[in-house]
């Protein structure tokens, strides 16, 4: 318990609730009025506001709320909390306070841990409202005193909507106790709010979220604390939104009022914020946890005053309203750069992404067109095909050797080498799209880890069951289904290309699966086929080979065309399982990233806001001038 000398007049004239007030004041010296100051310029207070206005901060506020900033980029963590704080102070005060100007002034008494603010509540209503101690954080939920004829105006939601109300002292963070006390004057309440640097996280939104509520902010420091950092951020806010601001300076030691209080003047004035009336207690011994009456009287004489002059409680919210205004254009246009930042950012990663699986695609493309397709096991499974390197010795002396040779492998041979040839080209694909679709997720990963937002984004508890950097778990399945899909369409291509009698008597004579196999070995040749001689190699020599055997049945002209379709289509099929593979990132993507209109619906809505203000203003004056004529 704390001890000290009282002021030395406590019945002195309240100041006027925006004059600057010196040390001597503060302790209680007289002070005379302040001429009332005029309105703002573009003040809205005067007269009920128009539906425009509302309308217009309705909708900032959806398009503040609706606007995400979920990827990690530079500025997206402030961009979310100033999103968060906008979003609350309309629904928590702006909106409220423009429907229902006549709704009595609400003080929010805040301030650093152990400052003494509940004790300042309790002193100023005479009663123990508002839980005080040595336990830290004292107060675990807001509690909101004011006379018993204005409850009703905090009973509901009208301020601060997300608060449960309760009757009883609560612990819930997110409960705020209603308590009626006759000491208050009607049309004044007090809120007692959460330390602003509570070592409780919750405790220090709720208590930022409720100073933004705030038709006047009472803050309150101790002489040991007024120059900590923590504060001033929080006064700078307020001076940013141009809350109106009164500052109580705490527990200060006998013969250093002036000096101190002097001090912490100089300081307000440097933050902008030299119109905050200061108030000086010093170090006294509470009586029944309460301050003393004579210590206490000064603010509580200025409240009194400011609860029963309608006209001083109008300019304090005509103040605040209007600052509340003014912060929003800067706080959306920061906004709406950030939202352009988040679409730059996910239009990056994006790109990363689809260019890792359009490089799958040109790996496949190139893989079928190199030749590397036609050895190994496809090789093998075609020498037993055509019957082994005889027919290549004898394709020269006359395509119709051939003929028989083929019919002959594909009618004779108990173990049905073209469906083991099948099999081959299925498998051979098959790896190849599959090894491309594991190499692009990787390169796609690679690429989002260059980035924090990448590397967020890949750590989303959604993707953390399905390795984004791997392809997906069952796609060699979905390439073995779309091969052989794709093998029928081939069957289905030779049919149509031999529709005519002619052909169609050339194709009986191989059948239509021998054909289409050969289609399939011409597809994974080089890019053109070769007009004379033969590749090195025996790949070169299957590429001949299947070129001869289609232009004997087709005739020259169709060849290069029946090829180039047949791998077209292959391809687009390939395309549509990598496009599958690609849409996990762009789906993850696409649950965290910004949409392209936020930015311009931000903007827009803070234009319409300023207009409707400015047609709210004309209104106003037109209004002032008709009732002065």
């Amino acid at each position: 318990m704390t001890t000290g000398r009282p002021t030395e007049q406590e019945n002195s004239p309240a100041p006027s609730p925006f004059e600057p007030i010196s040390a001597p004041a503060a302790m209680g010296a007289t002070v005379a009025p302040a001429p009332a100051q005029p309105a703002a310029a573009d003040s809205i207070v005067a007269t009920p506001p128009a539906n425009p206005l509302t309308d217009a901060l309705v909708a900032l506020r959806e398009a503040a709320a609706c606007t995400r900033f979920d990827l990690e980029i530079p500025g997206a963590e402030s961009a979310r909390g100033t999103s968060a704080e906008l979003v609350h102070q309309l629904d928590d005060y702006v909106l409220p306070r423009l429907r229902r100007l006549d709704a009595p002034l609400l003080t929010v008494v805040g301030g650093s841990t152990g400052a003494g603010k509940s004790t300042v509540v309790n002193s100023l209503v005479r009663a123990s409202v508002t839980p005080s101690g040595v336990l830290r954080p004292t107060t675990r939920s807001p509690v909101l005193v004011s006379h018993p004829d204005d409850v009703r105006w905090f009973s509901d939601t009208r301020v601060l909507p997300e608060l449960t109300r309760t009757s009883g002292a609560g612990t819930d963070h997110r409960t705020l106790q209603l308590v009626p006390s006759p000491a208050l004057d009607p049309g004044l309440a007090f809120l007692d709010a959460p330390d602003i640097d509570s070592v409780v996280a919750a405790n220090r939104r709720l208590a930022a979220q409720l100073l933004a509520a705030a038709d006047l902010w009472l803050f309150v420091t101790t002489a040991a604390r007024y120059a900590d950092a923590v504060p001033w951020d929080v006064l700078e806010t307020a001076q940013e939104r141009g809350t109106a601001l009164a500052v109580l300076l705490d527990r200060v030691p006998p013969g250093a009022e002036d000096d101190i209080a002097a001090h912490l003047t100089e300081m307000l004035a440097a933050h902008g914020l030299a119109q905050a009336p200061l108030f000086v207690v010093p170090e006294t011994t509470l009586v029944d946890g309460l301050l003393p009456e004579p210590v206490v009287a000064p603010l509580r004489s200025w409240f009194v005053s400011l609860a029963r002059d309608a006209e001083q409680r109008a300019e304090v919210v005509r103040r605040t309203l209007d600052g509340a205004l003014d912060s929003l254009r800067p706080r959306t246009a920061g906004l709406a750069a950030q939202a352009r930042a988040q679409l730059d950012a996910a239009a990056q990663l994006r790109t990363d992404a689809r260019e890792a699986y359009a490089g799958a695609l040109e790996e496949v493309d190139d893989g079928m067109r190199d030749g590397s397709l036609l050895r190994g096991e496809v090789m093998a499974r075609w020498q037993e095909f055509v019957g082994t390197g005889e027919l290549l010795r004898s394709l020269q002396d006359r395509v119709g050797r051939l003929r028989d040779r083929l019919t002959a492998a594909v009618t004779g041979r108990p173990h049905q080498p073209g469906s083991e040839l099948t099999a081959a080209l299925e498998s051979g694909v098959a790896l190849l799209v599959d090894a491309a679709a594991e190499r692009a997720a990787e390169r796609a990963a690679t690429s989002w880890r260059r980035s924090a937002a990448g590397t967020a984004l890949l750590r989303d508890p959604e993707s953390v069951d399905v390795r984004l950097d791997r392809a997906t778990p069952n796609l060699r399945d979905g390439i073995e289904r779309t091969v052989r899909d794709w093998q029928g369409a081939v069957l289905d291509l030779v049919r149509r290309e031999g529709a005519t009698r002619r052909t169609s008597a050339r194709i009986a004579a191989y059948g239509v699966n021998a054909t289409g196999l050969i289609v399939m070995v011409a597809v994974f040749a080089s890019t053109a086929f070769i007009p004379t001689g033969a590749e090195i190699g025996v790949a070169g020599g299957t590429t001949v080979l299947s070129q001869k055997v289609l232009e004997a049945l087709f005739g020259d002209q169709a060849v290069r065309r029946l090829a180039d379709e047949a791998r077209a289509d292959l391809l687009d099929r390939v395309r549509a399982l990598l496009d599958g593979e690609e849409r996990r990132f762009a789906d993850l993507l696409a649950a965290h990233a910004t949409v392209a209109s936020d930015a311009e619906a931000l903007e827009r809505a803070a234009a319409d806001v300023e207009a409707a203000r400015a047609s709210s203003l004309r209104a106003s004056l037109r209004r002032s001038t008709e009732a002065l004529s």
